[in-house]
């Protein structure tokens, strides 16, 4: 450290940017035009100011090109960046050099004062300057806003420690899962209705919202709980079976016939809707995955589940589709049903829930190529996260599978049997 001519202390430099590169924070494009030439950096040092009036602050060098452009011409325009916008980022921090043209990239547009504003960006605000104060080095520009607008629902690009990077949620607290598949495995095995049914109920009765299958569930009176019983439908007809058979909660997709006409007459019937996507972690998938989020909240769902097809996921590609998904639902919750494919299905999990994520689409024994709802729940128990899914009564409900299946069960704990 040196003393000033105050004889205050001044830190170090190198130390000072090194300290303030561990502040988080978001990417930003400042953008400006004048004489009709427009100009742009990336910037981190953007704030809000005030909400009446709208006022927002960003501080620039005052060696910076855009400094003079922003004093002179009194506008400026601030493009907050999406996780999938680094390189555009990096072209506007002077950190692609062999870019000529900044603007080349990216939906540009303009509107009240005429600096660029960049349209599918996260969001943007165009501005005028209110007050230029001094900050040592910089100058701190106070914007008064003139127009903002939201851009796409995708996740924001941050920065932190020299590093490009995007929001990680923490782990859940809580996690819950539905067994989607039991049902359907026993029936094609042939098992008898009754003990479809039973094992069902027991899974049910341990906490688990269980799908029926209603070609083969026998009809009655509607169970206590309606809201932890789905079925699958893929025509009007089929709702009036689900009701028949105690479903508070009927599945739809997209592609399985009239989604609008089926949407419509569940709500009738005061029944929840499920809209399930199917293969959505397929690769080239980002663009149809957006697509049929915005169509599932037009239907009015109450859930969107993600379905991993037969080509198996990677926790990169999971945490990307995810991730936006999440943020373009909400408040929408969002559920995947994932698949054990190459030993990848836990890990699969764990970036799911690590990208926000608390719903889970399993099947006990993972008899149907799904996660097993027994291993779901053991990895949740060994992050202690915790689940209304009682994992000792589900890991004893696997076993009475396995015993049924003729078969030793693929995941979890059994705490009856001594080599778990």
């Amino acid at each position: 450290m040196t003393r000033d001519r105050g004889s205050r202390v001044a830190v170090d430099g190198g130390v000072f940017r090194e300290v303030l590169g561990l502040w988080p924070t978001g990417v930003s494009i400042v953008t400006t035009v004048a004489d009709g030439t427009r100009h742009g950096m990336t910037a981190s040092s953007v704030s809000s100011v005030s909400a009446d009036p709208p006022l927002i602050s960003v501080c620039v060098n005052r060696s910076q090109q855009t400094h003079r452009l922003v004093a002179g011409s009194g506008v400026f325009a601030v493009s907050i960046l999406g996780r999938d916008q680094t390189r555009l980022g990096r072209v506007f921090a002077g950190m692609e050099p062999q870019v000529r043209d900044r603007f080349a990239d990216g939906l540009w547009k303009t509107c009240g004062t005429g600096a660029p504003v960049l349209a599918d960006a996260v969001a943007w605000l165009d501005c005028t300057v209110e007050h230029a104060y001094p900050g040592g080095d910089h100058t701190i520009f106070v914007g008064r806003v003139q127009s903002a607008a939201r851009g796409r629902a995708v996740a924001p690009l941050l920065y932190h420690s020299r590093s490009w990077g995007q929001i990680a949620d923490p782990l859940p607290e809580s996690v819950s899962v539905a067994d989607v598949g039991l049902a359907d495995a026993l029936a094609r095995r042939w098992v008898a209705p009754e003990t479809v049914e039973h094992l069902t109920s027991v899974v049910r009765a341990a906490g688990a919202r269980t799908r029926i299958d209603i070609k083969s569930a026998p009809p009655g009176a509607p169970p206590a709980q309606a809201a932890h019983v789905s079925a699958l439908v893929r025509d009007p007809c089929d709702i009036t079976e689900a009701l028949s058979r105690g479903a508070g909660i009927v599945e739809i997709s997209p592609t399985g016939g009239d989604a609008t006409a089926l949407a419509a007459r569940a709500q009738e019937h005061g029944l929840d809707i499920v809209v399930r996507v199917p293969h959505a972690f397929a690769v080239g998938s980002a663009d149809r995955v957006r697509a049929a989020v915005d169509e599932a909240l037009g239907l009015g769902c109450a859930e969107l589940c993600l379905e991993e097809g037969s080509e198996a996921a990677s926790p990169l590609h999971i945490r990307t589709v995810v991730q936006d998904a999440v943020v373009r639902a909400r408040p929408t919750p969002v559920r995947v049903a994932l698949r054990e494919h190459n030993g990848l299905g836990l890990a699969n999990a764990l970036t799911a829930m690590k990208s926000g994520v608390r719903m889970f689409d399993t099947t006990l024994g993972g008899v149907d190529g799904r996660l097993s709802t027994e291993g779901l729940l053991y990895l949740a128990a060994r992050l202690d996260i915790s689940s209304v899914t009682d994992p000792t009564a589900i890991a004893r409900a696997a076993r009475e599978l396995e015993n049924l299946w003729g078969a030793r069960r693929p995941l979890g704990p059994d705490p009856d049997r001594p080599d778990h």
